[in-house]
C-alpha cells in the first residue's frame, strides 16, 4: 500500500480544540449548538455545520441570525466518513487569515450507523486530533445520549481532547493522547463470509482479471453501470497499489454483504500514514491518489493496518 502522504499546510496561529458535546434531547442539543455558534459570532468567526438536515432545519429555526452559518447535510458530506476532514480542510483554506479561528459543528455518528461505519467514524474522530493540529480550528461533536449505545459515548471521551459544558469546556478524562490516535487504524476488521470470490494478483499482468471479477461481481449484485464504473477504478487503484507498495502483490477477496458488494485487497505493504486519501493530494504529491480516489468513488473504505501488512475494504451500497 501507499506509503508517502503530502497534507496540506494549514495556517493559522490559534488554539486548535476538539469537542465532545453530550446532548440530552434536541431541546439540549439546539442550546449547546446556538451556544457554541453564538460564541463564534460575538467575534465575527465563521462557522460551518455539517449535521443531518432535520437537524440543520431545526438549528436554522432557532438561530437570530442564521445566514452567519454555513450548512451542510452530514448524510452527503459524510456519507463514507473518510471524506469528512476534507471539506473541514476546505472551509479552513477558505477563511486563513482571515479569522482568528474558524469553528465547525460536526455530527458524523447516529443511532442508524452501522458497524462498519461507526468504525470508521471513531476512526475518523481520532484522525482529526492529527489532521488540524496546531491549526485555527475549534469543532463542536455532538452525541446523542439517549439514541446511542454507552460504548460509543464511552469511544467519545476517547477521541475528543475535550468535553463541551455548559459554563466551561473541560479536559476528557479518557483521552490518551495524540501518540494514540492511529490505534483504530490498527484494529483488524472482521473475517469476510467463507464463500468469496478470490484473486491472487503478482503483477500488473493481473489487473485486467481484478477488473473483470469486480465488474461481475457488481453486476450481478445489481450495482447500476455507473456504480459498476466507480467500483472497477476504485479496485484496479487498489490493486495497482498492492503491486507498487505490497511487495509486488497481493490477494483479492470479493463478496456482496448486506446491501453492499465489498472488496477487499490484503499486501505485506505497511501503511505508515494514517491521513493518507483524506486530503485531495497536491499536484506534485509523490502518493495518496489512489486512497483520495477510492474515498471519492466508494461508500464506505476501511483500512486495518497489521504488522505484516494492509487490508483496505471498499463498500458500493446496493
Amino acid at each position: 500500500m501507499e506509503h508517502a502522504w503530502d497534507g496540506p499546510a494549514l495556517g493559522g496561529a490559534g488554539q486548535y480544540r476538539h469537542e465532545a458535546f453530550f446532548y440530552k434531547d434536541l431541546d439540549h442539543f439546539v442550546s449547546g449548538t446556538r451556544r457554541f455558534i453564538d460564541e463564534a459570532h460575538d467575534r465575527n468567526e465563521p462557522v460551518l455545520a455539517v449535521l443531518s438536515r432535520p437537524k440543520i432545519e431545526l438549528l436554522a429555526d432557532d438561530l437570530v441570525n442564521p445566514h452567519g452559518v454555513v450548512f451542510a447535510d452530514m448524510e452527503e458530506v459524510g456519507r463514507n466518513p473518510a471524506r469528512i476532514i476534507a471539506a473541514w480542510s476546505e472551509f479552513l483554506r477558505q477563511h486563513e487569515g482571515g479569522a482568528a479561528q474558524v469553528h465547525g459543528i460536526g455530527e458524523p455518528i447516529w443511532p442508524e450507523r452501522s458497524a462498519a461505519e461507526l468504525r470508521e467514524c471513531q476512526l475518523h474522530e481520532a484522525l482529526l486530533n492529527a489532521a488540524f493540529r496546531g491549526s485555527s480550528f475549534r469543532l463542536l461533536c455532538p452525541y446523542d445520549q439517549s439514541g446511542l449505545p454507552d460504548a460509543v459515548l464511552a469511544e467519545a471521551l476517547r477521541t475528543h481532547p475535550l468535553v463541551f459544558g455548559e459554563m466551561t469546556s473541560d479536559a476528557s478524562p479518557a483521552f490518551p493522547g495524540l501518540e494514540e490516535v492511529t490505534a483504530h487504524s490498527r484494529q483488524p476488521l472482521p473475517d469476510p463470509p467463507a464463500s468469496t470470490r478470490r484473486l491472487v494478483i503478482s503483477g500488473t499482468h493481473d489487473l485486467p482479471a481484478v477488473r473483470e471479477l469486480v465488474t461481475a461481481l457488481a453486476l450481478e449484485a445489481g450495482l447500476p453501470t455507473a456504480r459498476v464504473e466507480d467500483l472497477v477504478l476504485a479496485a484496479h487503484e487498489m490493486a495497482t497499489n498492492s503491486v507498487r507498495h505490497g511487495g509486488g502483490g497481493g490477494l483479492l477477496r470479493a463478496w456482496v454483504g448486506p446491501g453492499a458488494c465489498i472488496l477487499e485487497f490484503s499486501d505485506r505493504g505497511v501503511l505508515a500514514e494514517p491521513l493518507v486519501g483524506r486530503f485531495a493530494p497536491r499536484r506534485d504529491a509523490q502518493g495518496g491518489r489512489g486512497f483520495w480516489l477510492a474515498n471519492s468513488l466508494c461508500d464506505l473504505v476501511q483500512v486495518a493496518v497489521g504488522d505484516h501488512g494492509t487490508v483496505v475494504r471498499l463498500h458500493a451500497y446496493l
